[in-house]
């Protein structure tokens, strides 16, 4: 079989694959891109994209519900309609896959939809969407394909067709109840949106509090909005069996209670799609979690063979994978910009969000670092009380006698805008006065940032 050869070739469509793609191709050099199907990437088909389009919807019914309150009359009684829903999901999603096949197409690249495996160093085959099996060469190989949402093996679960975090996203109609099992990001954001579209949420953790990247106090207080908008939070509980009869799963847990509801939905974590791709045929290495291994410019264990995002063990977040994209560029280029050091924050958009950057306190403590911490209630902010907006706490820590913020918990009413203010002043190493004294308009989110830096919130 003949074998076609690409000056690059990068299997898996996310953001770092897609974008030095497009990149390449648009600058002349021969580029094949492999994509399962999934156009544009999990962000786009089924991540960022369509769950903060639905968390959007979810905030505008709370709102609406609350517009009385503003001033407002006549929107007694707002409800979900699900196929409006959905409607306007699948519009914001479609339309951005549309504007990706385009610009794949406007590149220049070759766009093969199928399955890639590895046969030989820097060489795949692909089963086309129409059958055909293709040999594939590049001088450079990126691997980009990604995660899937993990089912872990519960005795039951699989038989009771759980939910996950992408087949959620096609209910024909929203559960009565549900049981989401696992308390990180995804079980949090799903927890928070669909208990305002009025789903009866049962959200269980086996560890003692919520969101175990984060420190107690903050995840206490993620847990108290949620119990507020009336999810039941059940904590240091594992789900040992589950089942099915009819229209009910119950799952059993580890205290010997059991809990029902019409559906759930596993959130336990994800895992690297890496076992289909023949990488022990390529020389490419993976880590004890399947990860494929890289070193800090993102290069495997086999020469020309690149790899980025989730897979690559790079931070689980599509900025990420961006930064991985501007990374790969440079060093195929032959720049030596390094994943060591920087700086990533993250968003989760519970209903208030939390927006984090740097170090926790913990986190700054087991590091041996003499700090500082700032923390102060949201409702001190003047514009959360202009939007009725008053729940949350915001967190500093700040390093003693070099005065430099090391991080930031924001849980708060717009918390993911606040959050690139105080990065913006980390990455130019500002000691914490600059913010606190800087003249930031009024009333915005932003300006509590001089509140919590002040000697009201500010340990001495």
């Amino acid at each position: 079989m003949a074998v076609q050869e690409f000056d690059l070739l990068v299997l898996g469509g996310g953001k770092a694959g897609k974008s030095l793609a497009m990149d390449w191709a648009a600058a002349g050099q021969r580029v094949a891109m492999v994509e399962r199907g999934m156009i544009g990437g999990t962000c786009i088909n089924v991540a960022c994209i369509p769950t903060k389009t639905l968390v959007n919807s979810a905030r505008l019914l709370q709102v609406t519900r609350r517009a009385a309150e503003f001033g407002i009359a006549g929107a007694d009684s707002p409800t979900v309609d699900i196929e409006l829903l959905r409607a306007r999901k699948e519009d914001v999603v479609g339309t951005m896959v549309a504007g990706q096949r385009k610009s794949f197409l406007t590149s220049g690249m070759v766009l093969v939809l199928g399955q890639a495996r590895f046969i030989a160093p820097r060489t795949v085959e692909v089963m086309d969407s129409d059958g055909t099996l293709r040999t594939l060469r590049g001088t450079n190989v990126v691997v980009n394909t990604g995660m899937v949402p993990l089912v872990p093996d519960i005795p039951g679960l699989r038989a009771a067709q759980p939910l996950t975090s992408t087949t959620i996203l096609e209910l024909a109609e929203l559960p009565a109840s549900i049981i989401i099992v696992g308390g990180g990001y995804i079980g949090c954001e799903f927890a928070s949106m669909l208990a305002i579209m009025g789903v009866q949420v049962t959200l269980l953790q086996r560890g003692r509090s919520l969101l175990p990247r984060e420190d107690p106090d903050v995840a206490a207080a993620v847990s108290t909005a949620l119990e507020a908008s009336g999810i039941a939070v059940r904590l240091a509980v594992e789900t040992v069996a589950v089942s099915r009869v009819g229209g009910v799963v119950s799952a059993e847990l580890s205290d010997g209670s059991n809990v029902t509801a019409a559906e759930i939905l596993v959130a336990v974590g994800r895992t690297p799609v890496t076992s289909e791709l023949g990488l022990d045929a390529a020389g490419v290495q993976v880590t004890d979690h399947e990860f494929v291994q890289v070193d800090e410019y993102l290069r495997t264990t086999a020469e020309g063979v690149w790899a980025a995002g989730d897979v690559a063990g790079s931070p689980q977040f599509t900025h990420a994978s961006w930064n991985d994209y501007r990374i790969l560029k440079t060093n195929l280029s032959g720049g030596s910009w390094s994943t060591r050091g920087r700086l990533v924050p993250y968003c989760v958009f519970t209903t208030p969000e939390l927006g984090r950057l740097g170090l926790s306190e913990n986190e700054a403590r087991a590091a041996g670092r003499n700090i500082r911490i700032a923390t102060m209630p949201v409702s001190a902010i003047p514009r959360a009380r202009t939007v009725g907006a008053l729940d949350g706490v915001w967190k500093a820590v700040v390093e003693r006698g070099t005065d430099q913020i090391l991080g930031v918990s924001l849980l708060g009413h717009d918390s993911s805008e606040v959050i690139a203010v105080v990065q913006m002043a980390m990455l130019g190493k500002l000691p914490y006065q600059q913010l606190r004294d800087a003249v930031i308009a009024h009333p915005t989110m932003a300006e509590g940032l001089q509140l919590l830096f002040s000697d009201a919130f500010l340990e001495q």
